[in-house]
């Protein structure tokens, strides 16, 4: 008898939990705690990785003032230059994100997640909580998720940039204070790994894979949260054929119907990521290359680095209400003109409030994108094709690096911005001009 009822049950699984079914329902949920909560333990997943990626610039003073790398090189490719400490950094990223976004596809958003806290030098985490948190979240609040999605994650990076404001111009128990820096974010990563005890994996991929009973069970739970709320009509948009899972090569997303897509996001990619690593991980830099002393430079950066978290929250208040690629243009040239105004300026409070500016816009851009680049992808293919997309922005950051040392160099920081608004007018037409529209569309739609 017991048999026979789980039979029925998993029966009922099947025909009312398939992909389409399940999209429609995460589509109708209402808002409630319990999905906010989620968003907030994947985002403290993230923290560390965003930690590692922006560490870099705020330990490059203390690199330069131990004598084992200096702030520019006489060649382009000077391997002695803080450039080539962020092109070998950004480089590992690169190999994570090309090779193996696939993983959260194959195996699971949950165990990748879950997994790469222990390694998250190798760059995966990131695009597998943005593939996550879109599964998670129906699309009329999918804006405001990844918006605090990012400023739970960015708060790392005031962090890093007390740490290195207190520590680098030190040397505790005679150790170089950029050394501590480093440490403690790689000791403090393991407290995360608990995280792993209160997420479910996403119910759109157990579908997905024929699990639908256990996708039911995540449904109704993330339905239960709110019982007592209305939930919201589902989109009308038509659904992709679910069919069984189908294994998807690299090969295969530079083939109809995924070309153009994952053409126009690798090229975004490689130019945001100008605007975003060519400031964040050189402020101090900057700074010093204005004629301001390391500890003043280092001060300066802690104080830019607030915007960070707080502009993905300004930002959720309409993060819903427009159409993700234009609140991506309109970034990208805040971007522009905020940052040719810091390479003018030399008044302490005006360069501080332009640097405040450019941090807020560049965040601004990386919530929307992070969210836009996983939901324009169908389920089956999300995490491998944005990994895919994304390792360009690595790939970036890894010359940039190199680029940013040479300009910095041959024409100061000046011409380090005009390099970066260059990058932005190509963000802008790539994506005004052929960006797709995903405002209020279900996924797989």
């Amino acid at each position: 008898m017991r048999a026979v009822e789980l039979g029925s049950v998993a029966d009922l699984a099947t025909t009312t939990s398939g992909p389409d079914e399940i999209s429609r329902r995460l589509e109708a949920l209402p808002t409630s705690l319990y999905v906010w909560r989620l968003v907030i333990l994947l985002s403290l997943g993230g923290c560390f990785e965003i930690y590692d990626l922006f560490f870099t610039g705020y330990i490059a003073p203390g690199l330069a003032r131990s004598g084992l790398m200096t702030t520019t090189t006489q060649a382009f490719f000077g391997f002695s230059g803080i450039g080539a400490f962020v092109a070998a950094t950004f480089a590992g990223l690169f190999i994570g994100t090309f090779c193996l976004g696939f993983l959260a596809d194959r195996f699971g958003r949950k165990a990748v997640f879950t997994w790469s806290l222990l390694f998250y030098r190798i760059g995966i985490e990131v695009i597998t909580i943005d593939a996550y948190i879109t599964e998670l979240v129906p699309s009329w609040m999918r804006g405001r998720a990844f918006a605090i999605n990012q400023a739970v994650m960015l708060s790392a990076v005031p962090v890093v940039a007390a740490l290195a404001w207190w520590l680098v111009p030190l040397s505790p128990h005679g150790i170089d204070g950029w050394r501590w820096v480093v440490l403690i974010g790689a000791a403090a990563s393991m407290i995360i790994w608990v995280l792993r005890l209160y997420v479910p994996e996403s119910p759109l991929w157990l579908a997905r894979h024929g699990r639908a009973a256990e996708a039911e069970q995540i449904m109704r739970t993330l339905e239960a949260a709110s019982p007592t709320a209305a939930p919201r009509p589902t989109a009308t948009a038509a659904m992709a054929p679910a069919g069984a899972p189908v294994e998807t090569g690299y090969a295969d997303l530079f083939r109809p119907p995924y070309a153009s897509l994952v053409v126009l996001f690798m090229i975004f990619n490689l130019c945001q990521a100008f605007g975003v690593y060519g400031f964040s991980n050189w402020v101090p830099a900057l700074l010093v290359q204005k004629g301001i002393n390391v500890t003043k430079s280092l001060q300066y950066s802690f104080i830019i680095a607030f915007a960070y978290p707080l502009a993905p929250l300004l930002a959720a208040t309409f993060a819903d209400r427009f159409e993700r690629k234009w609140i991506i243009c309109g970034a990208a040239a805040a971007i522009s003109v905020f940052g040719l105004a810091f390479s003018q300026l030399t008044e302490p409070v005006l360069l501080i409030a332009s640097g405040v500016l450019v941090t807020g816009a560049n965040m601004t851009l990386s919530y929307a994108y992070h969210a836009y680049q996983t939901e324009v992808f169908p389920t089956a293919i999300r995490a491998r094709a944005a990994g895919l997309v994304y390792s360009m922005s690595r790939l970036s950051a890894t010359f940039s690096g190199f680029i940013v040392a040479f300009m910095l160099k041959e024409a100061g920081v000046g011409g380090v911005f005009g390099l970066i608004t260059a990058a932005m007018v190509i963000v802008i037409i790539a994506i005004g001009v052929w960006g797709p529209n995903v405002r209020g569309r279900p996924l797989d739609a």
